[in-house]
């Protein structure tokens, strides 16, 4: 694979893992919210004497923050941040999104845990390595 075919490949899975979540729709009213920003922005807290947030634990132990917010209809919805054990259709096809991503990297010559690490901060907006983890590793092969 090219340089510019593995960079198109590689951004269009970053960015299919970032969006994997949204668009998030109301089922009470329909209304949409199409990306995280929106979602916080366009709705209200629950109470206002709280944050709205809840930190719990996903199936594995791991540590995940769930954020409850009312719709402008009023119905309370809820957005997980850091799980990845969703097991409803979208959660499964973000996971095999993710598991791809990381057999691409791998592939590439990076390391399975360098790659789940760095796929991990992208999805928390977190600054991560991945453009240069790709760059060195195609420079090497140069």
């Amino acid at each position: 694979m090219t340089e510019p075919e593995y960079n198109e490949t590689l951004f269009a899975g970053l960015r299919a893992l970032v969006d994997a979540s949204f668009p998030k729709r109301c089922k009470n009213c329909g209304r949409v919210y199409r990306d995280s920003a929106e979602f916080f922005a366009a709705t209200q807290p629950v109470r206002t004497d709280v944050s709205g947030l809840k930190q719990s634990r996903d199936d594995d132990g791991q540590t995940i923050v769930e954020l409850f917010r009312n719709c402008v209809c009023g119905s309370t919805l809820l957005e997980s941040y850091g799980n990845r054990r969703d097991l409803s259709e979208e959660g499964i096809v973000r996971r095999k999104r993710f598991q791809d991503m990381v057999g691409k990297l791998v592939a590439n010559g990076c390391a399975e845990e360098t790659a789940r690490g760095e796929l991990l901060k992208l999805m928390r907006g977190q600054p991560h390595d991945l453009l240069s983890l790709a760059k060195r590793k195609q420079g090497e092969d140069m």
